[in-house]
């Protein structure tokens, strides 16, 4: 397998490459990650199961559209593929000085005011066809729908929210204001004027961090065109940046008013993600932020 990816990464890079190690290192809970070296030149690998390559193929995608903003800082893709019984991603190792949520709120007043102000840079890159994106990708290891639909509030009710309460209820999740919830999403976003933006998607702390230089860095996308308050929400749902990231992305592009009304609507898509994914006391978490958006 491993003779195989260095093969590819020989092919796309032009540049003959033979690993001669190969260290274990953070891939996050759904991939296996690991650095490999030449002795000259390091990649990051993830891999899984080669009936996930799609996934890789969707991350791929997103860090260029990504990357072509120039705005930013994410890994750049080096290629994809199956081996075997993998699938695998090669991106460019980008050295980090710390990727926690501890760290990125301790981090000094000038690197995360720069972080918030090239977000905002990104989500400024919008498309004339509406909301959703080119292919469907994932949120963890959950499938996430991106067929274009050109109004928010239809994207926003039936390919996020009403998809994962069907994922749910097959779980044995039980939401009793489910349907009123999602006819009420149109009311709840009728003053909301939402151009289409490109978000990260699954913006939490651990989807962010800093290199040694201390240039903000994102990754592990689940990128799409929607409400950019969707990224701003997720950096609030667990925590971890600083009041100098909204400075600095507040400085570029300002929130829209009712933002703090809007905010536990969007985060309601990842805990009922959390759910699917990890089942647990998630459910009881989302059935209180419904009562709490609908009262």
């Amino acid at each position: 397998m491993w003779t195989e990816i260095d093969t590819h990464i020989s092919q796309a890079t032009g540049e003959k490459f033979q690993t001669q190690h190969k260290r274990s290192v953070s891939g996050g809970c759904i991939n296996q990650g690991y650095a490999v070296s030449d002795g000259d030149l390091t990649y990051f690998v993830k891999l899984n199961q080669a009936s996930q390559v799609a996934m890789f193929e969707a991350e791929t995608l997103g860090l260029k559209e990504m990357l072509a903003t120039n705005t930013i800082l994410v890994p750049k893709p080096i290629c994809w593929g199956t081996a075997g019984n993998s699938s695998y991603i090669v991106l460019e190792w980008l050295e980090m000085g710390g990727g926690t949520s501890t760290t990125l709120s301790n981090r000094n007043s000038k690197s995360s005011q720069e972080m918030g102000r090239k977000l905002a840079a990104m989500h400024k890159a919008t498309n004339s066809k509406g909301f959703g994106w080119q292919i469907n990708n994932t949120i963890g290891s959950t499938p996430q729908i991106n067929t274009w639909i050109t109004d928010w509030a239809e994207f926003y009710t039936q390919h996020r929210l009403n998809y994962q309460f069907q994922l749910a209820r097959r779980r044995g999740g039980s939401f009793p204001k489910q349907d009123k919830l999602l006819a009420a999403i149109p009311e709840l976003l009728a003053n909301h004027q939402v151009q289409p933006s490109l978000v990260h998607g699954d913006l939490w702390g651990g989807n962010a961090g800093f290199t040694v230089s201390g240039e903000p860095v994102i990754f592990d996308p689940a990128t799409y065109f929607g409400d950019r308050e969707v990224d701003i929400a997720m950096t609030e749902l667990f925590g971890g940046f600083s009041a100098d990231f909204y400075q600095g992305y507040n400085e570029v592009f300002p929130l829209d008013a009712g933002y703090g009304d809007r905010k536990t609507l969007y985060n309601l898509y990842h805990i009922l993600n959390h759910f699917n994914l990890f089942g647990g006391g998630y459910a009881s978490q989302a059935n209180r932020m419904i009562d709490q958006i609908l009262r």
